[in-house]
């Protein structure tokens, strides 16, 4: 797709200024252990988010998207979130927290084009708010660092989205290198590339294609229960900061210090969760593959039966990718309750793999999966 011959389109034939993209992510390892200031190992993908900017001199935004019909403009003073406004207030939080930091444009067209797919668990609307992010800094002469914009957008998303997100996203968004993972400390945001060097393996993210309504309210029921749990741990005198400082041994030794069952399971798959990622990389660094992949199955299996945010399609979608030829690991990755997995596979046996899966997860749930074989690529930039 020409982006710039879509933006004359868009915008009566005018040319844009500039462009930037931020890709999307997957989450190798860890997860649900961000808000619980544990470790993640994520990696930007290749597919991702374009923002085409051209400035105006008359104080307004005109917002347009390939991906969404809708078309959204506002003026400048008028930065509140709007419902109506829809995908639009990801720019429009972000133009906000630059405003109150004293940068502003002065008006803007915009178009959006985005590959990563909506609502998969992909992190779009991190991708999203990012390549806009990153675009103000540029244009303003702000130049702030990407660890600064990835705080500053996940305060977008908390705060003027009103999503109760960890940092993990837009960290990953903003620092991806091609062919590394990020081994991040979500506590301190002390972080480490790790080489990802897959072979003659790839990616495979496989999305269920089922549409993630329980996700959010989950999402906050499991946040609630790790604090329960947290909170119970020190008032019976265990000196924590976060769920995340305990070790797979201390664990042992406390669980009896938490009488509700699912609390308890809730805190051994964020324990055992840190604990697979250290050993990720451990094993990734001494090139062990097979073994790195033994760590994917062991996640999701955690995640289905201590954690509880798989349910059927990804289940069953993990179940038949495992038992593929070719493929070495497989797990959910994302939220749960819908989204995608991520897989590693033989590169030799993707088209075999794609196909047997499409055939045996249609057959058991009653409609096809959409594949998006990728790389480790680099973070956010200007094209």
């Amino acid at each position: 797709m020409q982006l710039h011959r879509v933006f004359e389109e868009k915008y009566n034939g005018l040319s844009p200024d500039r462009m930037f993209f931020a890709p999307g992510r997957v989450n190798l390892l860890g997860e649900h252990t961000d808000y619980n200031g544990g470790f993640v190992f994520p990696a930007a993908l290749t597919l991702g988010t374009y923002v085409i900017i051209r400035l105006r001199t008359d104080s307004h935004y005109y917002l347009s998207s390939t991906n969404f019909d809708q078309l959204v403009s506002f003026p400048a003073e008028d930065l509140t979130y709007k419902q109506s406004d829809g995908w639009g207030n990801y720019i429009k939080g972000v133009l906000s927290a630059f405003k109150e930091e004293g940068y502003q444009l002065p008006g803007a067209d915009i178009l959006v084009h985005g590959t990563v797919p909506n609502g998969a668990g992909l992190s779009s609307s991190a991708s999203l708010e990012m390549a806009m992010a990153f675009a103000l800094s540029e244009m303003t002469g702000a130049h702030w660092s990407k660890i600064e914009l990835a705080k500053i957008c996940q305060a977008v998303e908390n705060h003027y989205i009103g999503v109760n997100s960890g940092i993990m996203d837009q960290f990953a968004v903003g620092l991806g290198l091609e062919q590394n993972a990020i081994f991040l400390h979500t506590a301190t945001l002390q972080y480490e590339m790790v080489p990802l060097e897959l072979g003659n393996y790839k990616l495979v993210v496989t999305n269920t294609n089922k549409q993630r309504t329980l996700a959010d309210s989950k999402y906050n029921e499991r946040r609630s229960e790790c604090e329960d749990a947290l909170k119970e741990l020190q008032v019976q005198g265990i000196t924590l900061e976060t769920l995340s400082d305990l070790t797979v041994a201390s664990w042992e030794e406390f669980k009896h210090l938490i009488q509700d069952e699912t609390k308890q399971n809730r805190v051994t798959h964020i324990v055992k969760e840190n604990q697979r990622v250290h050993d990720a990389v451990h094993v990734l660094k001494n090139g062990d593959l097979l073994a790195f992949g033994e760590l994917m199955n062991a996640s999701h299996t955690s995640l289905a039966e201590d954690y509880e945010v798989t349910g059927i399609e990804l289940d069953t979608l993990v179940r038949i990718q495992q038992a593929s030829p070719g493929c070495i690991g497989s797990r959910m990755t994302g939220a749960g309750f819908g989204g995608c997995t991520v897989s590693l596979v033989k590169e030799t046996e993707l088209e075999h793999f794609c196909k047997e899966v499409e055939r045996k997860y249609t057959r058991k749930v009653g409609y096809a999966p959409s594949f998006y074989i990728s790389s480790a690529g680099d973070g956010v930039r200007e094209v």
